[in-house]
């Protein structure tokens, strides 16, 4: 080993000899390696503070008083001034909060781990550089949103390893087929055979409301749960796409043929659609606690943004309009559900008798009574107006119940719950009519087609069950997740 050791010692003297003649003999042409490009605040430091930091200093009631969102309040800091330096990484604040090893140190232990070696000398870097912001961003911009708009999303996986949870589903309008939301993509199913047509690449990770439109586009809400969340207009037939193993493959994150419309860009998720029953307004309320309501009576050039609605104190699960479309019931984790005046923006009434987060809403046929469902696995009828009454309780299902839908024909309310199994409900007695049961694991979604005569429920084990609304009977089961290998049931 010696040995070995001392000739490869040689061997490196002698190269490095020979190589100091030839660099004297030859013309002086070698250049010096290229230094290393500055660092990059946008893509380089923002990521690092969104991951770390932005989640205790956002927008809203920041730690400290201080703004991490945008730069300029970054740098104008809180309770402790501008924690940064210039040229200066030593004397920087935020330099010895990153690397500290006691209580000061942030992240705090319990909000996550701290940042690694590697990325506090990146800030470092950076800071030493002159802590500059990148020419193409102002100091006002919303460092949320410009990661976003540098996000590239992956394509869907081309065959499944484990299977996908079913959060949305929509029959389509000629009561066909079934659009299933997948992991960055939707799905389009045969609703007979349960055969896979389509599959049409999105930007969210998951959908998580969808609705038709009346021309046959379909809007869809959903997100990247804590990282973003949207509502756009897709046509699903706006692409002949490509081809792969007989499915017709489309890109809903590029082709502006596929994907016509975004309508929302919002910092997490959106949860819920209700589109009016005249189809001119469009409603949408998510992780923001936001409602957001859209005229699209002018078309998709002239689609007017209404002014938004901030009442509940937590997340919107869910949204419906009454037969007029002037008002919306709205379902929050904050315990309540509320009815909304949509041109005045005021609650005209709280119903708090569920004392549990409200997952779903829905409002009976002719605008009287609202429905609602959530964590207390009740089913609650109240007057719509004017005192928001409770008129009954159902008892609902064993377990907490997730969706609500009313039948577009009859008098009917469709839930599903945790319990793995869908109910239907008669709506003005309360009574329950038919318990659909089979699912293995709990009930995510449920939609009926547009004629009344199906009832499609999905699954957190990726199963689709396609049910006659009539007498239960099921008409077809399958999994909605590409390729995956699913074992026979005995």
């Amino acid at each position: 080993m010696l040995h070995s050791h001392r000739c490869f010692c040689v061997l490196c003297a002698a190269l490095t000899a020979a190589l100091a003649i030839l660099l004297c003999a030859a013309p002086q042409t070698a250049q010096a390696a290229a230094p290393a490009k500055p660092v990059s605040f946008i893509r380089e430091v923002a990521p690092l503070l969104k991951e770390k930091c932005i989640g205790c200093h956002g927008a809203k009631n920041p730690k400290g008083k201080l703004d991490m969102t945008k730069y300029a309040s970054f740098r104008k800091g809180g309770t402790k001034d501008d924690p940064i330096v210039p040229s200066k990484p030593d004397e920087s604040y935020l330099i010895s909060v990153l690397t500290a090893a006691d209580k000061t140190r942030m992240p705090p232990k319990d909000s996550g781990d701290p940042m690694t070696k590697d990325q506090i000398g990146l800030v470092e870097r950076w800071i030493a550089e002159g802590a500059k912001l990148d020419a193409e961003l102002k100091p006002e911009s919303d460092l949320l949103r410009e990661l976003r708009l540098r996000w590239t999303p992956p394509p869907p996986p081309s065959v499944y390893p484990y299977p996908v949870a079913i959060t949305a589903l929509a029959f389509t309008p000629d009561n066909k087929k079934v659009v299933a939301g997948g992991h960055h993509e939707l799905t389009v199913w045969d609703a007979a055979s349960g055969k896979l047509e389509k599959r049409i690449h999105t930007r969210a990770r998951r959908a998580m409301a969808m609705a038709f439109l009346p021309d046959g586009k379909l809007a869809v809400a959903g997100g990247r749960p804590g990282e973003e969340g949207d509502v756009r207009i897709y046509d699903l037939n706006g692409s002949k796409g490509k081809t792969e193993n007989g499915v017709a493959v489309l890109d809903g994150v590029n082709d502006k043929s596929v994907s016509v419309k975004q309508l929302l860009d919002a910092d997490d998720e959106v949860l819920c659609l209700a589109l009016s029953a005249d189809g001119k307004k469009l409603a949408s309320g998510g992780c923001d606690r936001m409602v957001h309501v859209w005229d699209l009576s002018g078309g998709y050039n002239k689609i007017k943004e209404l002014p938004a609605i901030e009442n509940h104190a937590d997340w919107v699960f869910g949204v419906a309009f009454t037969p007029d479309g002037k008002r919306l019931a709205t379902a929050s984790r904050d315990k309540t559900a509320k009815l909304w005046d949509i041109a005045a923006k005021e609650s005209i009434l709280t119903f708090p008798d569920h004392q549990n987060p409200v997952y779903a809403v829905a409002v009976k046929a002719d605008g009287t009574v609202a429905y609602s469902v959530g964590e207390d696995n009740q089913l609650r009828a109240w007057k719509a107006a004017p005192e928001g009454k409770q008129i009954r309780n159902s008892g609902g299902h064993g377990k907490l119940i997730v969706k609500l839908v009313a039948h577009p024909k009859q008098p009917l309310l469709v839930t599903c719950s945790a319990d793995r199994t869908v109910r239907i409900w008669n709506a003005d007695s309360g009574a329950a009519v038919r318990t659909l049961s089979g699912h293995g694991d709990y009930v995510y979604a449920v939609a009926i087609s547009p004629d009344g005569n199906l009832i499609a429920s999905g699954g957190f084990d990726g199963e689709i069950r396609i049910w006659k609304s009539a007498d239960g009977t099921l008409v077809k089961s399958f999994n909605a997740s590409p390729g995956l290998a699913v074992p026979v049931k005995k």
